[in-house]
């Protein structure tokens, strides 16, 4: 069963409010009827309940040696590696067996050791833990079993052992527990303390300080403490009577949000048996998980599901002591115990669990962001060809009317990069300017022309038996998940691309261009929104939706990263199931072969090194037949490269021939992205080709020649994406390909390769149209087979025009 419960407008304060969605909150189990963590928090004196509260947090700053640079609260999940003191809170579904009685080892050992990881990193660690009882509990039930008769012990029932009273379970239990734990620590040579806390230890001032003056040492001593409520004494649940704006201590999640406000904790993790915050019942249909839980944000009232199987504390404990902690300076994430790895994760700032955080610049979550692209890509597909068109030109025109806009955006971003120390390869792929909008939209009107025939156009026709005809159409492919670094002007190219094919996108550029990303997202919404929703093409915000959504293959069909080999490496490597189209190098070559037109050789170097060095396109490595080494040419050719400021490395064969060559290149296989170039030897063509196939990245190589025959030699072995003769690597673009422009380019040995524009974002489907034909017929000999091909229709719109009249 699921309840609603209506914060008081104290409440609501205490807790800044919860989301403008109604969010569910669910825990597993089935245990009800217990009272909140939380009190009531009845309105009015407000200002000397904060007056108390900022009383504490100085009083606990004070004990910080002035020597600590406490870091600022997290706001995002990337933060999270910066923290230093961490309070971990093991709910009593985390450490205990199912059937309650005894503690899950293997988990608890997972867990123990992830502290001790922490521990090794100077990370402060406190850990508040539950078990206690259903330690003692399952001690008592065996005493209990030991002392009944054989009749007694054959008709006691199975649950037998939780009517026994869970005082008497706790005082059995805690020294066992805690034993527990000193013998787990000490395998890491971790020491640790026992601190049993009961609510008057902060009511009383005196015992206050002494219990946070005392945790405070124990850190400062490299020593762990264990808390936990001392249940063998504790009352039982009451309407609570603290004071307003305070956090009761009626279960351990309340006291892991008191004890790490107090301890001035950067991180707290509530670790339970659900997996954080849903949106709905987990395992409902449409219900999903909060990655990220803004209170400020997200003010509305709280869907609670029931609570865990055991413990006080149910999920709106946790979400209440989660929201107190924010507010008064701990970042908190909830999470699921039983995960593997859990604490490691988030600490390293995976997407593990919902974290909590007070930064109100928030997207929609990555999960509905990825369900409306779907469903945007559907209602795109159904546009006409003019339509796209139109949206394709709206676009390319805004370019020019909004460029001030834009470069101002931009000037920003080149600003900011300079300050931060950027590459300047990097920085040169991050500036924009009125040359490259012209060429973008110029770029853009090709993409809108060729946007009338692309979706939907027929590709084969079979006639299978009479009445019974086949057709292969083009489709869009679904979702588009493309990331780039730096570059901002591929977003209008891609988002282009994948209107004019019918794709639902999904962006997320480097943060280096924040400011023109925006922009130009802004403007390619704007350009949507007459005829598709503005949801259908999103921009991603922050890493940590990334990895969310490389893991959701039922929304994402293919992703397209461009930039660094790492960045490509890293996609490749993380991606759930989702194919990854894209290259992680461009180690190009031009191979000078012995016959050449010496002008021509030194032009096409020239290009294919000087014109865009950041680029993937330019050549990094030169392969010169030896017959050049002694004569002029080799002179012109260093000349050259010298006076364009070109930095030459030498590979080994030439090193070997120069006594006083250039430096030794650090390897063969170097994409140096900047006016740095390898020059070597080769014999002949076939050790070009051989040279290029070993260190080459598949993307561009290219062949000066003047010999026919040896071209035709290179064109057919170098296994590369493109391979040209007698042109500049450069060349290799969507857009002087005449492709309008390019989603990147693929050394993928499937699907798509080299320059991917509009064609290498469909694929196809099957279209079968028949008169109630049915297998029977042909195996039983009524019907025979004929497979004739038949000719394609020479003119598409005709043939959407058709179906458009058909449809109305």
């Amino acid at each position: 069963m699921y309840y609603k419960t209506l914060l008081s407008k104290s409440g609501q304060r205490l807790c800044q409010g919860l989301s403008t969605r109604s969010l569910v909150l669910a825990s597993t189990s089935s245990s009800s009827n217990q009272i909140s963590a939380f009190s009531s928090l009845a309105g009015g004196a407000s200002t000397s309940s904060q007056s108390l509260q900022r009383k504490w947090r100085l009083e606990s700053r004070a004990n910080i040696s002035t020597s600590q640079v406490m870091p600022a609260q997290a706001m995002f999940r990337s933060d999270l590696v910066n923290c230093k003191r961490v309070v971990i809170k093991l709910g009593s579904a985390v450490i205990t067996r199912e059937d309650e009685c005894g503690l899950a080892l293997g988990r608890l050992a997972s867990i123990v050791e992830q502290a001790c990881e922490l521990h090794a990193m100077n990370k402060q660690v406190i850990m508040v833990t539950s078990g206690a009882i259903a330690f003692g509990k399952q001690k008592l039930h065996q005493e209990m079993l030991m002392s009944m008769s054989m009749r007694q012990t054959l008709h006691t029932s199975k649950r037998q052992g939780s009517l026994i009273e869970p005082r008497a379970c706790a005082a059995v239990g805690q020294s066992g527990l805690m034993s527990l734990y000193e013998a787990m620590f000490n395998q890491y040579g971790v020491k640790t303390a026992q601190v049993l806390i009961t609510k008057p230890d902060f009511f009383h001032e005196e015992s206050r300080r002494n219990l946070i003056g005392t945790l405070k040492e124990l850190l400062q001593l490299s020593i762990v403490p264990i808390l936990n409520t001392n249940d063998a004494v504790a009352p039982p649940p009451q309407i609570d009577k603290d004071l307003q704006g305070v956090i009761s201590l009626k279960d351990n999640d309340s006291l892991a949000a008191r004890l790490a406000v107090e301890v001035d904790a950067d991180l707290m993790i509530l670790m339970s048996d659900v997996d954080g915050l849903y949106t709905g019942p987990p395992g409902q249909e449409g219900s999903r998980l909060l990655h990220t839980y803004c209170p400020e944000v997200d003010e509305t009232s709280v869907i609670f599901g029931e609570k865990s199987r055991v413990g006080l504390g149910g999920m709106d404990s946790k979400v209440r002591a989660a929201s107190w902690a924010l507010d008064n300076g701990t970042t908190v994430v909830i999470c699921n115990g039983h995960e593997d790895r859990a604490i490691h994760n988030i600490v390293s700032g995976k997407n593990i669990g919902t974290f909590f955080t007070k930064s109100k610049v928030q997207n929609a979550p990555v999960e509905l962001m990825a369900m409306q692209a779907r469903e945007g890509g559907r209602v795109l597909q159904t546009t006409t060809p003019n339509q796209k068109h139109l949206i394709i030109t709206k676009l390319a025109n805004l370019l020019l009317e909004r460029q001030r806009d834009i470069l101002d955006a931009n000037s920003k971003d080149i600003e900011m990069a300079n300050k931060s120390g950027l590459e300047s390869t990097l920085v040169s792929r991050l500036v924009l300017s009125e040359r490259k909008l012209h060429t973008l939209y110029e770029g853009l009107k090709q993409i809108a022309d060729q946007s009338s025939d692309i979706v939907g156009r027929v590709v084969r026709r079979t006639l299978l038996a009479d009445g019974l005809e086949l057709k292969q159409v083009t489709t869009p492919i679904g979702v588009l998940l493309v990331i780039f670094e730096s570059r901002p002007d591929c977003l209008p190219q891609v988002a282009a691309l994948s209107i004019a094919s019918g794709n639902g996108l999904l962006l997320k550029g480097g943060k280096e261009a924040y400011h023109s990303n925006q922009i130009l997202h802004s403007l390619v919404q704007e350009a949507l929104e007459p005829f598709v929703p503005r949801e259908t093409i999103s921009l991603v915000s922050t890493r940590e939706e990334i990895e969310s959504l490389l893991e959701m293959n039922e929304y994402i069909d293919l992703i397209i990263p461009r930039g660094s080999n790492e960045l490509v490496s890293m996609i490749q490597k993380q991606s759930q199931g989702i194919p990854v189209l894209g290259h992680s190098e461009g180690v190009c070559h031009v191979y000078i072969d012995r016959n050449i037109d010496q002008d021509m050789a030194l032009d096409i170097v020239r290009d294919s090194k000087t014109d865009y060095p950041a680029a993937c396109n330019a050549v990094e490595t030169i392969l010169v037949n030896k017959t050049h080494l002694r004569a002029p040419f080799f002179e012109d050719l260093f000349d050259m490269l010298k006076s364009e400021g070109v930095k030459i490395y030498s590979g080994p064969r030439l090193a070997s021939a120069l006594k006083f060559g250039p430096p030794p290149a650090p390897s063969l296989h170097t994409e140096y992205g900047d006016l740095s170039v390898t020059v070597e030897l080769v014999d002949d063509v076939k050790d070009a080709i051989q040279h290029i196939n070993k260190y080459s990245s598949s993307h561009t190589d290219a062949i000066v020649t003047s010999d026919d025959n040896v071209a035709e030699v290179f064109l057919k072995g170098v296994d590369s994406a493109c391979v040209f003769h007698n042109t500049s690597t450069r060349f290799a673009d969507g857009y002087r390909f005449g492709l309008g422009a390019e989603v990147g380019i693929s050394t993928c040995r499937i699907h798509a390769r080299g320059p991917v524009g509009v064609e290498g974002l469909l694929t196809t489907k099957w279209l079968l149209n028949g008169e109630g034909h049915i297998v029977e017929d042909f195996s039983k000999g009524k019907k025979e087979y004929i497979h004739r091909p038949l000719p394609l229709p020479q003119n598409m719109m005709e043939e959407e025009d058709v179906n458009v009249e058909l449809k109305d």
